[in-house]
């Protein structure tokens, strides 16, 4: 199976076809996918370099031209490096674009830490009127970019992933909606599942009377499908992140306020791992993995009196 990232250019490429709108903006990284759109559309291609601060700077006087800029680098160099820019020059601008990243929280851990960005939701959660889309799958991320590319002038971050699900949502109207998806009903908890980590959640809620969500759209948070999973009692909520852990439990406790209720949040942990390893053994050191998720979840919901199930 292809990767997100595979789908990427191929995808802009098509798009800058169909859309004189669309402008392409790059920081090397990537570069060569683009070199024949880039050309077929010498103006609308644009490699800055090695410059992640003017790969922003640029986008956004390509969006106050009217233009629907697409920027793509791996995530530490997208959010993290150039921050100032994303908050000054899109946010305080009102300049629309979509930011593409790639590497995740630790997709190329022989990159180091430099190149991986467990905190870039968290960081974006900081600004105002930011979408954003985790896709679980190839075939998510190309339905969520086409969208993301369409909506107007809105700011959206798409976080692409080498990690993937076995099967795609991306038919489901829910995912193309932003909103989150019913894939099992329980009566002991509910679990909500962030894109790439879904696999690992449903082998690890088998058997679980949980209901289980998934997101393939975290912001905006679909508060309205937390709260009718939960109902009126009390509840337990589980959110797991392929991110930082923690990221959107107070976006679930702001959606259950007037219910009591408690929120365990799963997710890559603070703590930098600094032997390199792979993306698998990153998965299994914070606890990401089917069997690790089973264990926290089923404490969480054994200390509310919830059956542990098989």
């Amino acid at each position: 199976m292809d990767t997100m990232r595979d789908r990427f250019a191929p995808v802009l490429t098509a798009l800058l076809d169909e859309d004189p709108r669309v402008a392409v903006v790059l920081a090397e990284i990537g570069a060569d996918g683009f070199a024949e759109a880039r050309r077929r559309h010498p103006a609308r291609v644009i490699n800055v370099g090695i410059r992640e601060q003017l790969l922003v700077g640029a986008a956004a006087g390509l969006a106050l031209t009217g233009l629907r800029p697409v920027v793509h680098t791996f995530a530490s160099f997208l959010v993290e490096r150039p921050f100032e820019q994303v908050k000054l020059d899109l946010g305080h601008q009102d300049a629309g674009a979509v930011l593409v990243s790639a590497a995740a929280s630790y997709d190329w851990p022989a990159g180091g830490y430099t190149h991986m960005a467990p905190g870039d939701v968290a960081l974006l959660d900081t600004l105002d009127g930011w979408t954003v889309h985790v896709p679980g799958h190839p075939d998510e991320a190309e339905t969520l970019l086409r969208r993301a590319v369409a909506a107007g002038d809105d700011k959206v971050y798409v976080r692409l992933s080498v990690l993937s699900n076995t099967r795609s949502h991306a038919e489901a109207p829910a995912v193309g909606e932003e909103r989150f998806l019913t894939l099992r009903e329980g009566r002991g908890g509910v679990v909500v599942a962030v894109g790439p980590v879904l696999d690992a959640v449903l082998a690890a809620t088998e058997g679980l009377d949980v209901t289980v969500l998934y997101a393939a759209t975290v912001r905006p948070f679909d508060a309205a499908a937390l709260r009718r999973a939960v109902g009126s009692a009390a509840a337990d909520v589980v959110l797991v992140e392929p991110y930082l852990a923690g990221t959107s439990t107070a976006a679930a406790n702001d959606a259950l306020a007037d219910v009591p209720h408690r929120v365990l949040g799963l997710g890559v942990g603070r703590r930098e791992l600094r032997r390199y390893g792979d993306a698998a053994e990153h998965t299994a050191a914070h606890g990401l993995d089917a069997r690790s998720l089973r264990e926290r979840m089923s404490r969480f919901l054994r200390s509310a009196g919830v059956p542990a199930g098989r």
